[in-house]
């Protein structure tokens, strides 16, 4: 590699990996703070109804934008390969690409609300003036639909580029607009629960206008090549839509199998009594904690290893996927540790039940070791969306699945809930240990990977 490029590429230094990675952190925490603030305005101003309807909507938006996940994986290494190839127009293509398929699937959202609304309520078991007030806050928030997932494009475009203090602003920026905007509809307006879903829903639509206007600018601000920022012609090919799409199905498999585990494991704690599924639900905040924390770090890969791949750059490749995964499993065991030693004071921050605190005691050293085993599934998604080897994520995921169903439906009826735990710690290292199979393969492939792409 000339000294130039190195220059222009400069190594995955443990500083460039925190730099990218912090703001990621607090984006994700960040992040549930419009579930909160929903929840916060309504818990003081509204009845008790609506506050079950706001719990409820909000579920089902969460559930709804989770499947949606792929958008912002699949865009990620796409962007992240174009920008180690430095191949400028790529990257507002797939920009163009991915915002158009964005707004699609959101605006299908908005058109099938009727059916997807009734068929997701019919699936829970609220009161009937529950229902009604969430129906009423689906049917509004859902206009937001097409803007929130085109932030979710705008959030990989930054990722790839490894622009996380970016995507830290655009988060900020949506919570606090939600905050302003709820306070104003809901209690200053008395909309009350149709002032909640209309902020939300307007919060996205200005965050997904200001970051894309932003993102548009620093392109243009940046390029170097001649002719339009983008045409019809880099829209028309099929072949130039098929890896996207490609990508984003095998992605929306791995997700909804990786969520159908998750509930797995909810359900059938649910057979063990309320206690014990009560108990389950509050670790299960834990790592889901955790995960906001290993994100970071996956995230910076996800850029690192991606602008590597696209300059078949092997040894940037290497030290990429290596000093990002030293920091992962560092911030695993710390929060693990934070686990075991202030756990039972943490739990009972989330409940003051006794009974559920102390049987999420006797399974704090589970969910401890969950997330500590946690870091290298993490870490090779990153670097697998970074190579956009989707399949590969897609074939790892049936496999850890079925291994994890394998165990549950083995384990828990012979040892109960200390079995399905020890499945659900299993399933996250086969996790790993699936993406692991296919490895050396995907590494292997990384110095012709450039020339693969510009053939």
């Amino acid at each position: 590699m000339s000294s130039a490029t190195a220059q222009l590429f400069p190594a995955p230094t443990h500083g460039r990996i925190f730099a990218i990675a912090w703001p990621i952190i607090l984006a994700n925490i960040a992040a549930p703070l419009l579930g909160l603030v929903d929840t916060a305005v309504i818990g003081h101003f509204g009845t008790v109804s609506e506050l079950g309807a706001i719990a409820l909507g909000s579920l089902i938006f969460s559930l709804i934008y989770w499947g949606f996940g792929f958008l912002r994986m699949g865009t990620t290494g796409f962007i992240a390969q174009a920008v180690g190839r430095r191949d400028q127009v790529e990257i507002r293509a797939t920009l163009i690409r991915a915002s158009l398929l964005g707004l699609a699937l959101g605006t299908a959202l908005v058109l099938l609300q009727t059916p997807l609304i009734h068929g997701l309520l019919a699936v829970f078991d609220a009161s009937a003036e529950v229902e009604a007030g969430a129906a009423e806050y689906l049917a509004i928030r859902i206009w937001g639909a097409p803007a929130a997932l085109g932030v979710f494009v705008l959030s990989g475009v930054l990722i790839g580029q490894g622009r996380s203090r970016t995507l830290m602003g655009i988060q900020l920026l949506m919570n606090s607009l939600n905050v302003v905007l709820d306070v104003w509809l809901a209690v200053g307006l008395d909309w009350g629960l149709r002032g909640i879903a209309a902020g939300t829903a307007i919060s996205e639509w200005v965050t997904l206008l200001v970051g894309g206007g932003w993102v548009v600018m620093q392109l243009q601000r940046s390029r170097s090549d001649q002719g339009a920022f983008w045409t019809w012609s880099q829209l028309r090919p099929a072949a130039a839509w098929w890896p996207l799409l490609r990508a984003n199905r095998d992605i929306m498999i791995r997700t909804l199998l990786m969520l159908a585990c998750f509930a797995w494991f909810t359900n059938a704690g649910a057979v063990f009594g309320d206690t014990v599924l009560a108990a389950n639900h509050v670790l299960l905040q834990f790592i889901t904690f955790s995960a906001y924390f290993l994100d970071g770090f996956a995230y910076a890969a996800e850029a690192l290893v991606g602008a590597a791949i696209g300059r078949g750059d092997r040894r940037h490749f290497d030290v990429a996927v290596r000093r990002s995964t030293h920091w992962a499993l560092a911030t695993a065991l710390a929060l693990a540790l934070v686990l075991l030693a202030a756990g039972q004071w943490l739990v009972a921050l989330l409940t003051d039940l006794a009974a559920v605190q102390a049987v999420a005691g006797d399974y704090l050293p589970w969910a401890a070791a969950y997330v500590a085993l946690s870091f290298a599934a993490f870490q090779l998604d990153g670097v697998f969306i970074a190579a956009t080897a989707t399949a590969q994520m897609r074939n790892a995921s049936l496999l850890s699945a079925s291994g994890f169903l394998v165990l549950a439906m083995t384990l828990a009826p012979v040892a109960g809930n200390l079995g399905l735990w020890m499945a659900f710690v299993a399933y996250v290292v086969l996790r790993a240990a699936a993406l692991l199979l296919f490895f050396p393969g995907l590494r292997a492939s990384v110095a012709g990977h450039a020339a693969a792409r510009s053939s």
